[in-house]
């Protein structure tokens, strides 16, 4: 692995140096081409991933599976969500680490990209041996998820009240 200091990532901020030395211990380097699908929406995965180099876009799909709207007329049925880089470390993925279940979005490398990796078995086999540690991790984690959840609150009632007025005025 790389001697990037751990330090540095956000998401272990705080972490007392052999606590970040545990944490090295559970993640792994990938690395990924431009244009590649690193994890993709409706699928099952328990994997986190930390972005170290390249640039990343998180999409998710407009409509349901299956499902199609002939009165939209769309280029794409995808809505990209964000663009990421590696200036801030970000993380995804983290919650198929706490819940095995299929992914919530596609994120696709639009450059090359570096991740570190853990798995969901890694990461509670580290909170099974270092509970402390694991608590501090799972902290921040649910604070990350708590923090995402309230983002999608606020987008959700900015949808429904511009869907709410748009079928006011074709009533009207």
């Amino acid at each position: 692995m790389t001697a990037l200091d751990f330090a540095y990532i956000p998401v272990f901020h705080g972490l007392a140096p052999a606590e970040l030395g545990k944490v090295r211990e559970i993640f792994h380097e990938e690395t990924r081409p431009a244009g590649a699908v690193v994890v993709a929406e409706g699928q099952t995965g328990d994997d986190m991933y930390i972005l170290v180099r390249g640039r990343v876009q998180v999409s998710k799909a407009m409509l349901m599976a299956g499902m199609s709207v002939p009165l939209l007329n769309m280029d794409s049925p995808r809505k990209v969500l964000a663009t990421l880089d590696d200036t801030s470390y970000p993380v995804f993925g983290e919650v198929a680490l706490i819940d095995s279940d299929q992914r919530s979005a596609t994120v696709t490398a639009t450059t090359d990209c570096l991740f570190l990796v853990t798995s969901r078995a890694k990461f509670f086999d580290l909170a099974k041996c270092e509970p402390e540690l694991g608590v501090k991790l799972l902290l921040t984690l649910g604070r990350r998820m708590a923090a995402t959840i309230r983002r999608s609150n606020a987008e959700v009632v900015k949808l429904t009240t511009a869907l709410a007025l748009s079928l006011r005025k074709s009533v009207c």
